[in-house]
Parts: C-alpha cells; structure tokens; sequence
C-alpha cells in the first residue's frame, strides 16, 4: 500500500477555476466535525469558504451517524453558503450537492455513478459518499448553509458493520485517485450548480432523475416515526420524494429508502 500523503494545497488551487467558492480555503490536521465548525465559529468566514479535515473525530452522517474515515484517504469537508439560497430550496440544494459528486467521479474516472436519494452516492450499488446539510435561520431568512461532504477516495478496505456497503474510488477504479485533483474538479461544478438551484431547477432534477436507481421500483421509506411502502414515482420540484401507496400519491421529505 502507497504511503498516506498530505494535502497538497499548491496542487489542489491550481486547478480550481472558481469565482468564490474554495477561495478561501482551510485545511486542518483534526476537527471533531467540519460542519460543526463551520456552523458554531463566531468568526465571519467569507462565502464559499471550504474546509477540509484530514480526521474528522466526531464526524456526522444524517440523523447523527457516524462518519468514519482514515486520515490522507478521503475527503471530508464543508462548504459555507452565506448568499442566493432560499430555505424552500434546501432539499434541492441537497440532491444538487450529491450530483455535483456525482458529475466529478464521473467525469475524472469514468466510473458508472448512481445516486440513492435523498444524498448516497453510489458506485456499483455501494456507497462511495454521502452529504448533510445543515443551516440557520435568522428571521424567515436563511443566514448560512453548510454542505458536509465525505468522499471515500483511497482507503483499500473498510471495516466493520454498515447500512449500506462502502467502497472507495480506488477500489472501483483500480487506481489512487488525487484528491487534489477531485476537489478542485468537484468545487468547480458545485459553483456552476449553485447557480441552477435558483435558476434552473430542472437541469438539477433531470439529471438526479437519470442516475436514481430507485425510480419506478417498489422501496420501503423508513423513519424513526413510520415505515412507508410504495412506488417510488417521482421527485418534486423542491427535491421530495412522491411515493405512491394504497392510498395515492404521499410527498416524502425525509427517511431512509430500503
């Protein structure tokens, strides 16, 4: 197995080709969650500032998961949105966020990509990465967003017991990918997207419909509070889920799909 290596911040800016997202840039040995971070810091970090963790010791998944990954083989990092979200489009901002990685791997590694919603990331039916977002509210107005993004880049195994299997770039590819060359690919289509989440909801939309794998299937939608089955029909405009049951058509906003 090759040696972990550093981030290297020279490699990762010269390929970023944003206006503002990325720009300001913080990369750090050890947090217990970049979101956390990001979300309770008193300090007014610019918008589209990114910080990425090499160990993440309290790092969350949805619904207060943990997320383990090894240092120097992954990526685990957070965007601030501070400007041109509304809140009715947080959910699409979330299936945005998880086509945006999508598009990344896809296009850097030609490998086939498939998305679970609300925001799996899926190569050969495994989970390469996942997403949260988290935000406040100030009034009846978003003040900040924050979108957590955990990559599987480079670990060669994983262990314990999962929800759903995981793997890594490297293990789908067959090859170390460069983390500084994926983050910069992946923060220049998050920019791009940010734009299409106010502007172009149906570019995001379409493209989530063509790579969920779980359209027209019959799912099992679960929560703490219920357990739904039904067709998985469709995707709203504001990114629910329409699930037909006995009883028609229902609007899923949140739960697992199994």
């Amino acid at each position: 197995m090759k040696e972990k290596t550093s981030f290297r911040i020279e490699d990762f800016d010269i390929k970023l080709e944003t206006e503002y997202v990325g720009r300001n840039f913080l990369y750090i040995d050890s947090v217990d969650s970049t979101n956390k971070f990001l979300m309770s810091s008193k300090e007014d970090f610019p918008n589209g500032t990114v910080l990425l963790a090499e160990e993440q010791t309290n790092g969350r998944g949805r619904k207060q998961r943990n997320w383990f990954s090894l240092p120097e083989l992954a990526l685990t990092f957070s965007i601030l949105i501070k400007e041109s979200i509304s809140i009715e489009n947080l959910n699409l901002l979330s299936l945005a966020s998880a086509a945006v990685v999508s598009q990344a791997i896809e296009n850097l590694y030609q490998l086939k990509v498939n998305l679970k919603w609300p925001n799996d990331v899926l190569v050969n039916g495994k989970k390469v990465a996942g997403i949260l977002l988290e935000s406040t509210i100030r009034g009846s107005n978003l003040d900040k967003v924050v979108v957590g993004i955990g990559i599987n880049v480079n670990q060669p195994f994983f262990k314990g017991s999962f929800n759903l299997t995981p793997t890594s770039i490297r293990l789908e590819f067959g090859k170390e990918a460069i983390r500084e060359k994926l983050l910069s690919e992946l923060l220049n289509i998050f920019e791009e997207t940010l734009d299409d989440v106010q502007a172009n909801k149906n570019k995001i939309l379409n493209y989530w419909r063509e790579k969920c794998r779980f359209i027209g299937e019959k799912i099992t939608v679960t929560d703490e509070n219920f357990e739904k089955f039904g067709v998985f029909e469709d995707i709203d405009e504001d990114g629910s889920m329409l699930l037909r049951t006995q009883n028609g058509i229902e609007k899923i906003t949140f739960g697992d799909i199994n």
